[in-house]
C-alpha cells in the first residue's frame, strides 16, 4: 500500500515564490502578524491555498518583526496568550472570508524551539489551541512534553525538517552554526525518503536517530526552496509516496 506524507511550508512571509511553491505542498503555515504579515498578505496566502487545495495553518510567533521571530521574548503568560490569539484570529477571519477551514497551528521560530525547551511554553501553546473551540492539529517538534492530557479536539502532528540539521537529541542545530541549513535538493530528497521509509534521520554528528514524523517541512526562505520541493515531490511520487494532508474546505 502506498504511503502518504504531509509536506508543509512556511508561506506568507514576503517571499517571491509563494505562488510557485503552493501547488507543491499539502499544508502551508501562514505568517499572521507576529514575525511577519498583515491582512493583505494573509488574504493572499489563504486565497492561494484555496486555489490549490492546500491545508491552511496559522504560523504565530513572538511579536517580533525586528528579528523575524527568531529571538525568545520574556512576556507574561497572559500577554503571550493574547498575542497568539490575535494572530490566529487574523488567519481565522481570512479563512471565513474565503470559505476554507483552519486546519492546524504551527508555532514559528524561537517560540517553536521554546515549546520544546519549556513545558510552561508548551502548555501555554496547547491552551491557546484548545481555547479556539474547534478541532485543530498542532504541529510540534519531537519529544514535546505537556503537563496535562491532550484534549480530544486536538491532534498532534510530529514535524520533521527536510532542510534543517539536527542534534543527537533531535533539537535543531542553531542557524548560527555551519551546516545548520541544508539546500542540496538531491541530498534533501534522500534524507526525506529515509525519514519516511525508515523513520530515520541523520544528525549533524553522523548519528542515526529513529523517529516517526507526520509532516515534513521545507522552509520557503531556504536557498533553492522551489527546486528542493520540485525534486522532492518528483522523487516521492516515483517511490510510491503520496503527498497529502487530509484537505478540508
Amino acid at each position: 500500500m502506498n504511503k502518504t506524507i504531509d509536506i508543509n511550508c512556511d508561506l506568507g512571509e514576503g517571499g517571491k515564490f509563494d505562488a510557485d511553491i503552493m501547488p507543491l505542498v499539502s499544508s502551508c503555515n501562514i505568517a499572521c502578524g507576529g514575525h511577519f504579515g498583515d491582512k493583505t498578505s494573509v488574504d493572499k496566502a489563504v486565497s492561494l491555498a484555496k486555489t490549490y487545495h492546500v491545508n491552511v495553518g496559522a504560523h504565530p510567533s513572538y511579536p517580533d518583526f525586528e528579528n523575524f521571530g527568531r529571538k525568545s521574548m520574556d512576556l507574561s503568560p497572559d500577554e503571550l496568550k493574547n498575542h497568539l490569539h490575535q494572530q490566529i484570529d487574523l488567519i481565522e477571519e481570512s479563512c471565513k472570508d474565503f470559505g476554507v477551514k483552519l486546519h492546524h497551528i504551527k508555532p514559528h521560530g524561537a517560540l517553536y524551539n521554546d515549546m520544546r525547551k519549556s513545558q510552561n511554553i508548551a502548555d501555554l501553546i496547547l491552551n491557546v489551541v484548545t481555547e479556539r473551540n474547534s478541532d485543530l492539529i498542532l504541529f510540534t517538534p519531537p519529544y514535546i512534553k505537556f503537563s496535562s492530557k491532550i484534549p480530544e479536539c486536538i491532534t498532534l502532528w510530529m514535524e520533521g525538517f527536510a532542510d534543517r540539521a539536527y542534534q543527537n537529541d533531535l533539537s535543531l542545530v542553531s542557524r548560527k552554526e555551519n551546516g545548520a541549513v541544508l539546500n542540496d535538493p538531491d541530498l534533501i530528497s534522500k534524507r526525506v525518503l529515509s525519514m519516511i521509509n525508515n523513520q530515520e534521520v541523520l544528525s549533524l554528528s553522523g548519528e542515526i536517530i529513529n523517529h516517526q514524523f507526520d509532516t515534513i517541512c521545507v522552509h520557503s526562505d531556504t536557498a533553492n526552496a522551489l527546486k528542493i520541493l520540485e525534486i522532492l515531490r518528483a522523487n516521492l511520487t516515483q517511490n510510491g509516496i503520496k503527498i497529502g494532508g487530509n484537505y478540508e474546505s
